[in-house]
């Protein structure tokens, strides 16, 4: 139950990392966009240069006067040239970047689904968990009315230390949790189960599990 707003928080942040993925792509477009724009607005200036240039061609009177618009006229056809080779680059670009959009937002559309899908499994964890919870809260009380109320203090104290582990199987002399051997007479009294005893390395209590004896087979006559 603790550990479901983690997942879920980690859900969330795969989902805006995938998010962020498509809106740095749509930005770097509308920058793409604009750039475009600003290149087409200087490209239609210039235009507008060369032809009233070419007009004023037709009026000039000198040879000098030819020749210094003939040098205005070919500066501005280099920057039409320039221009149209940027707007070239920002077309190829803008080709690029729509098919970058396409691929992240593929990505994200199949994230969202997996992560719905993963929302949907931990919903239903949580559910089923909060019945088990509430299931073993109900049977805990049960059995903690049948313990006395000194045994099921020195149980939580111990619980509490040992992260909600108090007991342990004492087993071939030892202490299986701690794996520490015990003085022989904290064995024999952990065999007999019928009081408290703990172990002297974790101070879990100690319970004992008989080996079963073996059946004998039946004899057949």
């Amino acid at each position: 139950m603790a550990d479901i707003p983690t997942l879920q928080a980690a859900l969330d942040a795969r989902l805006a990392e995938r998010t962020a993925a498509v809106d740095a792509v749509k930005a770097r477009i509308a920058a793409c966009q604009a750039a475009r724009r600003e290149i087409e607005k200087d490209l239609a200036a210039v235009q507008g240069r060369l032809s009233k240039y070419k007009n004023q061609l037709m009026e000039v009177k000198t040879n000098k006067e030819y020749q210094a618009m003939q040098k205005e006229m070919s500066v501005a056809e280099h920057e039409i040239g320039d221009h149209e080779t940027h707007m070239l680059e920002r077309m190829e670009e803008a080709d690029t970047l729509a098919a970058e959009l396409k691929v992240a937002e593929s990505a994200l559309k199949s994230e969202q689904a997996e992560i719905a899908r993963e929302r949907q499994s931990l919903d239903a964890e949580r559910v089923s968990t909060a019945a088990d919870l509430e299931r073993t809260t109900e049977e805990r009380a049960a059995l903690a009315a049948q313990v006395s109320p000194e045994a099921l203090t020195i149980f939580e104290r111990i619980a509490h230390g040992r992260k909600g582990q108090a007991m342990a199987e004492a087993r071939e002399g030892l202490c299986t949790v701690c794996h520490v051997r015990l003085r022989p007479q904290i064995f024999n009294q952990a065999r007999r189960n019928d009081s408290i005893v703990q172990c002297d390395s974790c101070t879990r209590i100690l319970y004992f599990v008989p080996v079963p004896t073996p059946v004998a087979p039946e004899q057949t006559s």
